[in-house]
Order: C-alpha cells, then sequence, then structure tokens
C-alpha cells in the first residue's frame, strides 16, 4: 500500500482514496504511515469509531469522506428534526479545521423518507458553511 502511495503521490498531485467500512480505529494510523490520504466510508455507529475521537487523534493528518449522516438509523427512521441534529453534531465533530468531506455513512438505501434526504441536504447548506457556527 505504501509503495503504491509513494508512486501516485512522486508522479502526480493526485490523492489517494481508501474504502474501509466498520471498525478500523485501529487501522487508520498504519493508513497514515502508508500515505494514504482519504478514508470512506467513516461509519461512526461501528465500534470505537466515535466522530469526536477520530478527529480529535487523526483529523490533521487523514481526511475524513463520509460520517455525516447514519445511514441505517436515524436517516431511515429519525424525524427531520433527528436528521438536521446529527448533520450539526457531525460537522461539530470532524469538520473544524477542515480535512472532512459530509457525505452520508454509505450509500442511501430503499425506503428512506425524502423530506429526510432534503433534511439533511438543508442541514449540511446551512451547518457546513466556513467559518463553521459554535452555537
Amino acid at each position: 500500500m505504501k509503495l503504491m502511495n509513494d508512486y501516485v503521490h512522486g508522479h502526480s498531485k493526485a490523492k489517494t482514496f481508501y474504502h474501509s467500512c466498520g471498525s478500523n480505529f485501529d487501522l487508520i494510523e498504519y493508513f497514515i504511515e502508508a500515505g494514504v490520504d482519504i478514508i470512506n466510508p467513516v461509519q461512526t455507529t461501528a465500534a470505537n469509531m466515535n466522530p469526536v475521537e477520530l478527529k480529535k487523534r487523526f483529523g490533521d493528518r487523514i481526511v475524513f469522506w463520509g460520517g455525516g449522516m447514519d445511514t441505517q438509523t436515524t436517516l431511515p427512521r429519525g424525524t427531520v428534526e433527528n436528521v438536521r441534529d446529527q448533520v450539526k453534531e457531525r460537522i461539530r465533530a470532524l469538520a473544524a479545521g477542515g480535512g472532512f468531506v459530509f457525505s452520508q455513512v454509505h450509500n442511501i438505501q430503499y425506503g428512506v423518507p425524502p423530506q429526510n434526504i432534503i433534511g439533511m441536504a438543508d442541514a449540511v447548506l446551512e451547518f457546513g458553511k466556513y467559518p463553521l457556527a459554535n452555537d
């Protein structure tokens, strides 16, 4: 992995983007050492994947692409207000100082209420503008 990342970085301005589902907290340091620039998804419902802890420990060395909305519980079964609250909380936890690309944890599944998808998008537009609001 390091050889490939070193090659990409040495021959282009491209960033490397790695897909790794689940609880990968204990692997992130190794990903960073191997030159990984971006990790996706950020499965915040998996063990040891607390967004605040992820940002504190690794946020200045790797980009988190995802983790902005739980697609297994909150998005399909929450209210629009639950969705807005989670978007705001995840942006607060992961976006400060950069290094966060808002995206839901994984694909949006069948049966998600359209108003929750719209609520998520509206909340990102409201809470995701720099400088971030502290409220």
